[in-house]
């Protein structure tokens, strides 16, 4: 049986862990609630070119020691930036919980030298010129703009090679100071933890950190109906995206959105799966539901050959239209019960999962929520809830952007 444990340091860090004692690892991380949204204009991608510096070395490792000294504990360790949020983490044997905390929270305080930030500074040029080439990236990335217009979660991720050139590293010691701190971050655990040491562990590490103030932006957003085609002549497929508003990470309503999201878009046996995938329409054909702070959206994607575009999008509005007149049916509700529950418990079983899931919980909610009480929330799904979820969500105004050779 899992516990949660939540302690606070006199500087205002949070520190968050759900003990698992029938596990036989743990991971740990920080999440730090920044990310694209939280820029504006002049440091476009800061957020994802600093989460690159914080692994080029500190006071006390450089780049080369923090390597090695993970790679010494056999950890796994990675870290990720999303629109909202950016999180370090590492997954160890829990007889190494001081020394992988001991370097994730060195890496928190980095050195952020001129000449690594140089360096740093190519890699991430060259990543979005990789990113360039992407379609996906592309229609995802103009989707947003087109849908979220000058709402802060328009922003991109990675930036524009303008702005990042133009990026300085003092712009980017700035945005540190201001968005890395207790106030604006959670350490959090799962697994074999044993918390006093963890707790101990942190304020020794952690404990001298400046608290911040931080108050992230929540405008409006205003939905209209748009359309925006962007053609490419080199291409040779048709990509077409869907975008239209839905629950947010605090709305209970986001359990009858994943099972919704399910049943109209998922790879194997969903609505889109059997009107454009079996039939030979598309190649690729997705819903889901993007949750975010405060808002949230159904996206609807999907990539063919352009002489079918058309009707693939007529298609795809027609199923849409479908969803939102008639519901769905109690058959495909339980189906998609099952294969959420399967996933969500398959992914709970493992710490690095539920740290990830802890982190995200407390940034969004500050709350604790079992995996027995989000599968019980599941279970609740209804007919009648996903009725109510498209009363308030009916999948429209929609956003409309597409990619091809051809005009739209």
């Amino acid at each position: 049986m899992s516990t949660f444990k939540h302690a606070k340091l006199p500087n205002n860090l949070d520190v968050i862990a759900e003990v698992m004692p029938t596990t036989k690892t743990a991971a740990i991380g920080f999440m730090v609630k920044t990310g694209a949204r939280d820029e504006v204009p002049d440091v476009s991608g800061v957020s994802h070119f600093l989460e690159h510096m914080m692994f080029k070395g500190t006071a006390r490792r450089t780049a080369a020691d923090i390597n090695r000294e993970f790679d010494s504990l056999g950890a796994r360790n990675n870290a990720f930036t999303s629109n909202e949020v950016t999180c370090y983490w590492a997954q160890i044997l829990p007889e190494y919980l001081a020394p992988a905390l001991d370097i994730l929270a060195d890496m928190m305080r980095p050195a952020l030298r001129v000449e690594d930030f140089d360096m740093e500074k190519n890699v991430i040029l060259e990543e979005i010129s990789l990113y360039l080439d992407k379609p996906g990236h592309i229609l995802y990335e103009r989707i947003m703009e087109d849908h979220f217009g000058s709402h802060p979660l328009a922003n991109s991720i990675l930036g524009s090679k303008e702005s990042i050139t133009a990026l300085t590293q003092q712009q980017m010691r700035d945005y540190f100071d201001r968005h890395y701190g207790p106030g604006n971050m959670v350490l959090a655990a799962a697994g074999q933890i044993d918390f006093d040491e963890l707790v101990e562990l942190a304020h020794r590490a952690c404990g001298q950190w400046p608290s911040l103030a931080v108050q992230r932006r929540y405008p409006a957003v205003a939905p209209a109906a748009r359309r925006h085609h962007i053609r490419d002549e080199k291409l040779k497929r048709h990509y077409l995206g869907t975008l239209c508003p839905g629950p947010s990470s605090q709305d209970m309503d986001r359990f009858s959105a994943a099972i919704l999201a399910d049943v109209v878009g998922d790879h194997d046996g969903s609505r889109l799966f059997w009107s454009l995938i079996e039939p030979g329409l598309a190649e690729e054909a997705d819903f889901s539901t993007f949750m975010h702070d405060g808002l949230g959206s159904f996206f609807g994607y999907a990539s063919c050959d352009p002489a079918k575009a058309a009707l693939v999008e007529e298609t795809m509005i027609k199923e849409l239209s479908h969803v939102r007149d008639d519901g769905v049916t109690e058959d495909e509700i339980a189906r998609s019960k099952t294969k959420i529950a399967t996933s969500t418990v398959l992914s709970g079983e493992l710490p690095l999962g539920r740290m990830r899931n802890l982190c995200s919980q407390w940034i969004y909610n500050r709350e604790f929520r079992t995996l027995e009480e989000d599968l019980a929330e599941l279970e609740k799904v209804s007919t009648q809830s996903i009725k109510l979820l498209l009363s308030k969500y009916p999948l429209s105004p929609l956003t409309i952007t597409t990619l091809g050779p051809g005009d739209n």
